[in-house]
């Protein structure tokens, strides 16, 4: 090892076989080098074969590999701080003892820090074995960032590359009586304090192991303790950072991530006197630091579940959790002239809690999830007067109100990959839809919390696959929803059309979900039938002359390239 090595590793440990025993490989197989490399790992009084597999490796790499073995502390804090005294290199790096890193990625960020002048990398960090890790700050590539302008508060793990100078500078280290999220103090003082925060965004640098047992200490916490952690994390950080964007943008992050997550799914389930707590913790937040920047930024789910626990509104907090969890989706109510959409969460216009509208506005972030949830296809038939055929539906969607802009139409052509995971998207702006086809009514559901649209589409006779969707107008932009059929009767396929060219009609599900209507003339001409196959053949023949034409070319291609830098 050279006198100072460039990076010191610190591995807090405790009982972590054997995903300890890859940690540790992935890093003394760094392409950094081991001369460049020092790792300080410490022992937190692991009662499993994690102390010794360290030994093991401090026996196999002595110059690299220095162990520490202190008894159990109760959490990674203590041995982090243990390790930070006796670190030697110029940066350092810390790495969760079930995690592992990818070949490179100590050489790239040091790299990185060297040549930018940064005092914090972030490396690209990917979830492993279902562990979820934000991705938003990865995808504008390389570039240096600021906790203001980036997703970097998402992104508040110590796993990142901190020059050690600065450390040492601002005396940074880990408030060792939080069970959880003691890493983010130090993280977010960091990148205050840094001169500057770059990312590598264009190599897998880190990757977090969720356990088979779900172990890790991120999900053991119980919620009064997430509470109070999440509290004074949130307290340190505006006695740091004075009022304005970079205190919202960091503390967005724990409104939208660390509270929310206590008024999930889980919550309906709980004792009443430990839901009253939680609201009670969360409105006293809200009180100091729920300001509108941060309000408005949020997505109006979690918006409106954290305005219900500071209203202390329990009874209604626990039952928009459970109608949202059961499926109930609630529906958006669309104001007249385009005035705006609300979500009819439980709450809303409820004169005895006396929260604004605002609250429960749809605020430009996309609704199109919320919409394709609640939208459920009643019933789906043919209609056939003579030699025509008509396609019927019958769709429910999760809106009221001003509904004249809902329709639904019969579309060729795929949706956008985009829209798979929401189920819907959002109509690109300017983009001319074509007008409905056919007879289109709507009227309010019977329970009166949602529209029911009944469609009589015309087929034309064509061979074509043509999509379901219904079409909305909400907040001033249009919605396309593909209705889905999963698991609904679809209507026997139909012929139709004239004895002498009879087409056939069939109303399938596809591999997505989705309803589409497949319109084919039964019996095609058989210069049709040749003329695809030999269109066919051409496309085959064209793509392997192209293929052998570039084989032929690569040595000519080579020899020039190769005459162009003598």
């Amino acid at each position: 090892m050279s006198a100072v090595p460039d990076v010191s590793v610190i591995v807090a440990v405790y009982n972590t076989m054997p995903y300890l025993t890859e940690c540790l490989n992935s890093l003394v197989g760094q392409s950094i080098g081991r001369d460049r490399l020092e790792i300080v790992a410490v022992d937190d009084g692991s009662t499993d074969d994690s102390g010794r597999e360290l030994d093991r490796f401090a026996e196999r790499y002595p110059d690299t590999v220095k162990v520490i073995h202190q008894a159990n502390s109760g959490g990674p804090a203590a041995p982090s701080n243990r390790a930070l005294d006796v670190a030697t290199g110029r940066y350092v790096y810390f790495i969760g003892s079930d995690d592992y890193l990818g070949e490179e990625a100590l050489e790239r960020m040091v790299t990185e820090a060297d040549r930018r002048g940064a005092d914090v990398v972030v490396g690209r960090m990917v979830g492993t074995n279902g562990r979820y890790v934000h991705q938003a700050l990865y995808k504008d590539g390389n570039r240096d960032v600021t906790l203001d302008d980036s997703a970097l508060p998402f992104t508040l793990a110590n796993t990142k590359l901190f020059r050690r100078e600065l450390v040492e500078k601002h005396k940074l280290r880990f408030p060792e009586h939080l069970p959880v999220g003691s890493d983010q103090p130090f993280t977010i003082e960091a990148c205050v304090r840094a001169r500057k925060i770059s990312v590598v965004a264009d190599y897998v640098c880190y990757y977090a192991v969720k356990r088979g047992d779900a172990s890790n200490i991120t999900y053991r916490a119980d919620h009064l303790s997430r509470l109070r952690c999440t509290a004074e994390i949130m307290e340190f950080t505006a006695a740091l950072v004075e009022a304005g964007p970079t205190r919202d943008a960091v503390l967005r992050r724990h409104f939208t991530w660390e509270l929310a997550k206590l008024v999930q799914d889980d919550f309906p389930g709980l004792e009443r006197p430990l839901r009253e707590d939680l609201c009670a913790g969360i409105a006293k937040l809200a009180a100091a630091y729920f300001t509108d920047g941060i309000r408005d930024a949020m997505d109006v789910k979690r918006r409106v579940r954290i305005a219900l626990a500071q209203a202390g509104a329990v009874d209604e907090l626990t039952e928009a959790i459970t109608a949202e969890r059961d499926g109930r989706t609630p529906p958006l109510l669309l104001e007249a002239d385009g005035a705006g959409a609300h979500v009819r969460w439980p709450g809303f216009r409820d004169p005895r809690l006396g929260l604004p509208d605002r609250t429960f506005a749809v605020l430009g972030e996309s609704v199109a999830a919320h919409l394709a949830q609640g939208t459920d296809l009643l019933a789906s038939a043919w209609e056939q007067p003579g030699d025509d055929l008509l396609y019927t539906a019958s769709v429910r969607v999760p809106v009221v109100g001003d509904v004249r802009g809902a329709t639904l139409r019969l579309v060729q052509g795929a949706m956008p990959k985009s829209a798979d995971k929401p189920g819907a998207r959002r109509v690109p702006a300017g983009r001319e839809l074509p007008a409905p086809v056919g007879e289109i009514t709507a009227e309010p559901a019977e329970d009166g919390t949602a529209t029911v649209l009944r469609a009589r589409v015309p087929l034309e006779r064509r061979t074509v696959k043509l999509g379901v969707r219904v079409y909305l107008d909400v907040a001033g932009s249009t919605y396309e929803i593909p209705v889905r059929g999963t698991g609904k009767p679809m209507p026997l396929a139909r012929r139709w059309g004239r004895e002498e060219d009879p087409y056939r009609a069939s109303a399938l599900v596809n591999d997505k979900g989705r309803v589409v209507v497949h319109t084919a003339r039964m019996h095609p001409p058989r210069h049709t039938l040749a003329f695809e196959a030999l269109r066919g053949f051409a496309g085959k023949l064209k793509r392997k002359l192209k293929s052998t034409l570039k084989r032929a070319l690569r040595p000519v291609l080579k020899t020039k390239q190769k005459s162009r830098r003598k």
